[in-house]
């Protein structure tokens, strides 16, 4: 049988705040989680799993939106899987498009740090011949 994790456990595994998690839940991110008899949440490692990937995807910046409309994609079943792929290409070409554009960033900043040790090297050069 599957072990059963509370809250903080699950808080304490993802990084996720009580708090977080509960708010997942109401907004839809998160499926209704069993509950122990005293009404405390019970997740079970499927209800792990799955916020793992909600961790990836706001990993990858998708905006809350866009993961609601995932995660009811995903809880209306197998019908959706083209759905579902349709939406993560469309974000995995936005990460591809933001990693390219920081990389290009990355690189102009690279120029510049090399620019003022170059300066910073002409001046201590001046300083010593002065």
């Amino acid at each position: 049988m599957d072990t059963l994790l509370t809250i903080d456990e699950v808080a304490r595994r993802t990084g996720l705040t009580a708090h977080t998690l509960r708010y997942y839940e109401r907004i839809g991110l998160i499926a209704p989680v069993l509950r122990a008899p005293g009404g405390q949440r019970r997740y079970a490692s499927a209800d792990l799993d799955w916020i793992e990937f909600l961790l990836r995807l706001r990993d990858t910046r998708m905006p809350v939106a866009r993961m609601q409309v995932f995660a009811r994609l995903r809880a209306e079943g197998d019908a959706t899987v083209p759905q579902r792929r349709a939406l993560l290409e469309a974000h995995l070409a936005e990460v591809n498009a933001s990693l390219r554009a920081m990389q290009q960033a990355a690189a102009v900043l690279g120029t510049k740090i090399t620019f003022y040790r170059a300066a910073e090297q002409a001046a201590q050069t001046l300083e010593k011949a002065a």
